[in-house]
C-alpha cells in the first residue's frame, strides 16, 4: 500500500498570512464587479476629450489634461497642498489624542460605556451628507465657540489682543474637528489595548516598573502596528473627507460637461498622490513596528 507524502502543517505566520487574504478577499470582489470598470473608463476619459456627448464619443488627447493641471490651474496644486498642510499637522494630532482617549475609556471605571459611545457618536452623526449639512448650519462655529469659551473665557482675551484671540480660535477649530473625526481610531486603539496580555504588566509590576515606563516599553511597542493602522487609515479617510476642498473643486467641474476629462485627469492624479503617499508612511514606518514572528 502506497504512502501518503507528509504533508508539512502550516506555521502559525503562514496561518496569519492566509487569514489576512481571507479577510480582504471581499473588498478584491467588490472592487472587481463595482470599481475597476470605472477606474479604467475614468483613466481613459482623463486622456480624451469628449467629441461627441450622444455615445459618449472620445478623441486620444494623451496628457493634456495632466498638463493643464500643473502648468496652467492656478487652483488645483495650491488647494493641494493646504490640504496637505493641514493633514500633515491633524494626523499626529489625532493619533495622539485618540490613543490618549483609548487609553483612558479602557480602565476600569464607572459609566465606561457611555463615555466610550460618547466619543463615538459623532462618527454615526458626521459622516457624508450629514456632517455637511451639520457644518453648513454651522454647527462647528457653534461647538468652536462653547470650547474657546470653557478653555479661555472672553473676560481673559480681550486683554490678549486680536492676534492671541486668532491663533486660540483656529487652535479650538483644529481640536473640535480632531475629537469629532477620531472615533472609529478610538475603537481600532481599544482594540489594540484589550489585545495586549495582561500578564505583561503584572511581570512589569514585580520587577518595579512605573506606569511611564510601562507605556514606552509594553503598550507603545505593541500598539506599533495598530498606530499604523490608524496612521493609514486617518490619511485616507481625511482626502477622501466630504468637506475637503480638492474634492469639492473636481464635483464643481463636473457640472458642466466640457470639464468631465479634465476632472477625470484631477482625480487620476489625486489617486495617485493620496497612493503614493500611503505607501511611503507604511513603508517608513513599517520598519519600527512590532512583529511577534520576528526573532
Amino acid at each position: 500500500m502506497k504512502q501518503k507524502p507528509y504533508k508539512k502543517p502550516l506555521t502559525m505566520k503562514q496561518k496569519h498570512v492566509l487569514e489576512g487574504y481571507l479577510f480582504i478577499v471581499p473588498w478584491i470582489i467588490g472592487f472587481s464587479i463595482f470599481f475597476a470598470l470605472a477606474f479604467f473608463k475614468s483613466l481613459q476619459l482623463s486622456l480624451s476629450k469628449i467629441t461627441k456627448v450622444s455615445g459618449f464619443e472620445l478623441e486620444w488627447i494623451g496628457g493634456a489634461n495632466y498638463i493643464r493641471a500643473f502648468v496652467w490651474d492656478t487652483t488645483f496644486i495650491p488647494k493641494l497642498i493646504d490640504v496637505l498642510g493641514d493633514i500633515v499637522i491633524n494626523t499626529p494630532l489625532t493619533l495622539i489624542f485618540s490613543l490618549f482617549i483609548a487609553m483612558l475609556v479602557n480602565r476600569d471605571i464607572k459609566f465606561r460605556g457611555f463615555f466610550r459611545g460618547t466619543f463615538f457618536l459623532p462618527v454615526l452623526l458626521g459622516t457624508g451628507f450629514v456632517l455637511k449639512q451639520l457644518l453648513g448650519m454651522g454647527v462647528e462655529q457653534q461647538a468652536t465657540e462653547v470650547a474657546r469659551r470653557i478653555v479661555m473665557p472672553d473676560e481673559i482675551l480681550m486683554y490678549l489682543g486680536p492676534n492671541v484671540a486668532g491663533f486660540v480660535d483656529n487652535f479650538m477649530s483644529r481640536i473640535t474637528l480632531i475629537f469629532w473625526n477620531s472615533g472609529v481610531q478610538i475603537i481600532i486603539f481599544l482594540a489594540g489595548l484589550q489585545s495586549i496580555p495582561g500578564s505583561l504588566y503584572e511581570a512589569s509590576k514585580c520587577d518595579g516598573a512605573t506606569v511611564w515606563e510601562n507605556f514606552w516599553k509594553i503598550t507603545l511597542p505593541m500598539m506599533s502596528p495598530v498606530i499604523l493602522l490608524n496612521a493609514i487609515y486617518t490619511l485616507v479617510d481625511s482626502f477622501a473627507s466630504s468637506t475637503n476642498p480638492i474634492l469639492e473643486y473636481m464635483l464643481g467641474l463636473k457640472v458642466s460637461i466640457s470639464q468631465y476629462e479634465y476632472a477625470a485627469a484631477l482625480g487620476m492624479i489625486y489617486f495617485m498622490f493620496v497612493f503614493l503617499l500611503v505607501a511611503v508612511v507604511y513603508g517608513v514606518f513599517k520598519r519600527y513596528t512590532y512583529n511577534s514572528f520576528e526573532k
